[in-house]
């Protein structure tokens, strides 16, 4: 059986332009129409059943835009790509959340456009069987009117190439939802690359991200390839984004601009193909308006736009993720099924979940711990006592372990172990004291305490309290 020619329409005035894409495709296996103005396209795409179009955005009876919302509207399942002149990203923008697929930058890189069409070409049939439930809901649990929303806007983002920009409270699942995007898209078979910007040193994210060559600086024995030449082909996902200094923001943005990297030490750019997406729990429009956060990398990276519910605000979902979990880790432990007391499904409804979905997780873990049971009663979902410090309030803490303030000759108040051993002392537990009123959720901890992610973070090392169970 022969496989059918792909067929591709080109959209341009530039008849030249368009014949050199014509030829590069062709090298492809690919087969193209031609069309210089906007209603001619509109025809032809009555007329031939189009596997992908690239258009320009200026044409002379009309806008490429138009073109793009037209075949979102009228042949949705066709990818559209746009040509747009270097510097005009705004209105590159605009076109992918239009519903284009993805746009090439104007003077033509053959690579670039060969890269986009093999992308468009492949883009996954989203499964629709009824024996096997959808990778969406197998890993976006729920039947919350919310959840059901987040699921069909998951699908249409994951066609096309656009940047993605999750936002949502700690513990609400952004990996899960960027990760799923990536399994949808047409990148599924290539890498997907996630990292915490907030959980590595502003002087090791450059060689992190970028990669180096052996003896570039103390400690480089050898070379090293970063993450973003990693998620080649893939996606990477930027985990609070909002924590990366203003240095690494420009570099970050030269990447997506140039679709090139230069490792530390080297002398030659690598080329990279690769979808972002990125996300964080903090209000990065106030980094925008404050200078901490580049305005220009801002607008690049936030087009199609996601924002995750709280669990509280998805209550009828509670119960559905608890007995998913339930069930889950009873596999993972190779143990009996459990089930819940309508007494610990009552509780379960009532709390408020500052961690959301994550503490919910561990809730049940822990119960499934302490339950010698086939059941999960309301004793085993109390909270865990508190480690390493009795339940006491922040200011009570302070006030009954702050260091008196006296005249140096009075020995008495003194104390025995030193003044830095003291001290070190009243810190871990006022770090103990803020870690168990979050439910060890770093993030918010930091923030009752007034201080950065990355602050606490060194802190939590510095004592051995370091976790990994923060967004």
């Amino acid at each position: 059986m022969t496989t059918r020619q792909p067929l591709v329409l080109l959209v341009d005035d530039e008849q030249d332009l368009c014949m050199l894409m014509q030829m590069s495709l062709s090298r492809m296996g690919i087969k193209t129409h031609m069309a210089h103005h906007l209603q001619q396209a509109k025809y032809f795409f009555s007329e031939y059943k189009y596997d992908a179009c690239i258009t320009d955005l200026n044409l002379p009876d009309g806008s490429g835009l138009d073109l793009v919302k037209h075949v979102s509207q009228h042949y949705p399942k066709t990818p559209i790509a746009v040509l747009t002149a270097y510097g005009n990203m705004e209105i590159a923008i605009a076109s992918l959340k239009a519903g284009a697929f993805d746009f090439v930058s104007k003077p033509i890189n053959q690579l670039h456009l060969q890269q986009l069409l093999q992308k468009a070409l492949h883009v996954p049939q989203l499964r629709e069987t009824i024996s096997d439930a959808p990778l969406e809901e197998s890993m976006l649990i729920g039947d919350s009117q919310v959840i059901r929303k987040l699921r069909e806007s998951i699908k249409k983002i994951a066609r096309s190439q656009a940047p993605v920009f999750i936002t949502g409270e700690s513990g609400t699942g952004k990996e899960v939802v960027a990760n799923l995007i990536h399994l949808l898209s047409n990148r599924s078979d290539s890498p997907f690359v996630a990292i915490n910007c907030g959980a590595i040193s502003e002087e090791l994210m450059e060689s992190e991200l970028f990669g180096h060559k052996k003896g570039c600086f103390s400690g480089a024995t050898q070379d090293k390839q970063g993450l973003i030449q990693a998620a080649n082909g893939g996606t990477l996902f930027l985990d609070e984004i909002a924590e990366l200094s203003l240095a690494m923001q420009a570099k970050l943005l030269r990447a997506l601009q140039e679709k090139k990297i230069r490792p530390l030490g080297s002398d030659s750019e690598i080329e990279v193909d690769f979808r972002i997406i990125s996300a964080t729990h903090q209000d990065i429009e106030a980094f925008v308006e404050q200078g901490k956060f580049r305005h220009d990398l801002f607008f690049r990276i936030h087009v199609m736009d996601i924002v995750l519910p709280p669990l509280r605000e998805r209550d009828c979902d509670i119960l559905i993720l608890a007995n998913h979990f339930l069930q889950q880790i009873c596999t993972e432990w190779r143990i009996s099924t459990k089930s819940f007391t309508e007494q610990a499904k009552a509780f379960l409804l009532q709390q408020h979940y500052s961690g959301n979905v994550r503490e919910l997780r561990n809730i049940i873990e822990k119960a499934i711990t302490m339950s010698d049971e086939d059941y999960i009663d309301i004793q085993q979902l109390q909270p865990a006592p508190h480690r390493g410090v009795h339940k006491v309030e922040q200011h009570d803490l302070m006030q009954s372990k702050a260091l008196p303030i006296v005249m140096p000759n009075k020995a008495q108040n003194i104390p025995e172990e030193g003044l830095e051993q003291y001290l070190e002392k009243v810190e871990k537990e006022v770090l103990l004291s803020a870690l168990n009123q979050t439910h060890w959720n770093c993030t918010l901890a930091a923030k009752k305490l007034g201080m950065t992610f990355r602050s606490l973070r060194y802190r939590l090392k510095k004592f051995g309290l370091d976790t990994d169970d923060d967004e």
